[in-house]
């Protein structure tokens, strides 16, 4: 096996291994490990493939590792890259699952996962609102996700709806309001 299809399996192992909250949570170390430490990508084409894995459908933290993989190697850094993201979950939910009857009414157990929680919301909104900065997203157009936000939670509109929605409006803009070269 070539020395990028081990290290990149490795690092997005360790990724995997150490990232608790799902894939918004993995932003930060899959910034640093991919444009900080290994310089497989840009900041610039980090973002696009996070643009790009948000929209496909399946799990984020996977399709981000993907996309990374078949950047740096077609498709066997992409299952590469893949693997190594999802192997540690996997290992660890058979391991809860073959002890959780031992562990299901134990309270130190559950006062873990309730301290956890609140770090789990700042591991997600922080790669959050970084996103959104480095996408444009500032105080002229934040009523923008508000209003998706809302709609979905008050008026039952459904997710997709407001993808499309914004998708089209997003490429109007960005077809005849504000056009960018290329």
């Amino acid at each position: 096996m070539s020395d990028i299809y081990l290290t990149s399996f490795k690092t997005f192992f360790k990724i995997g291994l150490f990232t608790l909250g799902g894939g918004y949570a993995m932003i930060p170390l899959i910034e640093k490990e991919v444009v900080d430490n290994h310089k497989w990508m840009t900041r610039e084409e980090l973002l696009d493939v996070i643009a790009i894995a948000q929209s496909c459908p399946g799990v984020f933290a996977i399709n981000l590792s993907t996309f990374v993989g078949y950047k740096l190697r077609n498709t066997r850094g992409a299952i590469c890259t893949s693997l190594g993201t999802a192997l540690p979950s996997f290992i660890i939910i058979l391991l809860i699952a073959m002890f959780f009857r031992q562990f299901q009414d134990n309270h130190v157990v559950a006062a873990v996962f309730r301290g956890i929680r609140p770090a789990v919301v700042a591991l997600i909104a922080v790669p959050t609102f970084n996103m959104a900065r480095k996408a444009g997203i500032g105080w002229a157009n934040c009523w923008i996700p508000i209003l998706g936000a809302l709609a979905i939670w008050a008026f039952g509109v459904s997710p997709i709806a407001i993808i499309v929605i914004a998708g089209v409006f997003g490429w109007l803009y960005g077809k005849f309001i504000a056009p960018t070269e290329q």
